[in-house]
C-alpha cells in the first residue's frame, strides 16, 4: 500500500510548512488528489491516521479534495472527461487527445492550525 508512503510525506511537509507559520499542531490538513493520480482516497485516510501518531498531527484530520481528470482536444477545443478506466477520445470530434488537462494532481492545498488557547 503506497498510500501509506504518500500519507507520511503529507505528514512531514504539513509539519514543516506549519512550524514555518509558528504553529505547533495542526488541525487538518486538505489535500488534491487527482482521479489519475494511483491513489486510493479512503486508503489515504486510513494511512493518514495510522501514520499521524505522534506527530504535530496526531489530531488533525485529512481533508480529499477529488479532482476529475479532464482532457483537451486540440482539434476542436472540447475540454471533456476522462473517466475510469481513461478513455482520451475525444466524443465531440472522435480524435484522440495528447492533453490530459487536470487528474494527476496530488498536493497539499491547507493547513488548519489548531486554535490557539485564550
Amino acid at each position: 500500500m503506497h498510500e501509506l508512503s504518500i500519507a507520511t510525506a503529507i505528514i512531514e511537509r504539513a509539519g514543516e510548512l506549519a512550524r514555518a507559520d509558528g504553529t505547533d499542531a495542526v488541525a487538518a490538513v486538505t489535500v488534491r488528489v487527482g482521479e489519475l493520480a494511483g491513489v486510493v482516497p479512503d486508503a489515504l485516510g486510513f494511512a493518514f491516521e495510522v501514520a499521524r501518531g505522534g506527530t504535530a498531527l496526531a489530531a488533525a484530520r485529512l481533508v480529499v479534495e477529488q479532482v476529475p481528470a479532464q482532457a483537451y482536444c486540440g482539434p476542436c477545443a472540447e475540454e471533456f472527461p476522462v473517466g475510469m478506466p481513461p478513455f482520451f477520445w475525444c466524443p465531440r470530434c472522435d480524435h484522440p487527445s495528447a492533453e490530459l488537462r487536470r487528474g494527476r494532481e496530488l498536493e497539499i492545498t491547507g493547513i488548519e492550525p489548531v486554535p490557539a488557547s485564550t
